[in-house]
């Protein structure tokens, strides 16, 4: 477990260190699993997420890493106030556990974000395909917030 730890400081220290230099936020994911994430703007519709979280609710001490390409489309839904973009992605997954589990995702959701304040909140759900070591269709959900630097 402490491996599993030092490695997550690790990897979210280094995208930290890039990601201060652009647009940048990183919050609190809540779901299945529960963690940090963080979301770097590549342009005004374009980004990466980026996620590590620790499966809880199994009590099996598993990491879960999770980086996913994501296209926002604004012009959907218009709130008086903030942005309400859906966005859609794709990306990849792995969970350490006692054998490494990997994973393509299918990000879909729903994001806020505030005018006046520098958060959004989020609620996503992600078909996914376990490639390794066995193949199966798994579902993820998940709802949080992220600050912006």
């Amino acid at each position: 477990m402490r491996r599993i730890f030092i490695f997550s400081i690790v990897v979210f220290s280094t995208f930290t260190g890039y990601c201060q230099k652009s647009k940048f936020c990183l919050g609190v994911i809540i779901g299945d699993p529960t963690g940090i994430s963080s979301k770097i703007w590549v342009n005004e519709n374009s980004a990466f997420d980026i996620a590590a979280a620790w499966d809880i609710a199994g009590g099996n001490d598993a990491l879960w890493l999770h980086a996913d390409f994501l296209k926002h489309k604004f012009d959907l839904l218009n709130p008086e106030k903030g942005q309400l973009p859906l966005y859609f992605g794709v990306g990849a997954r792995v969970i350490f556990t006692h054998d490494a589990i990997v994973t393509a995702r299918v990000p879909l959701g729903i994001s806020y974000l505030f005018e006046d304040i520098p958060f959004d909140s989020f609620l996503e759900i992600v078909p996914a395909l376990n490639v390794l070591p066995t193949t199966e269709i798994d579902l993820d959900a998940a709802i949080g917030f992220r600050y912006y630097f």
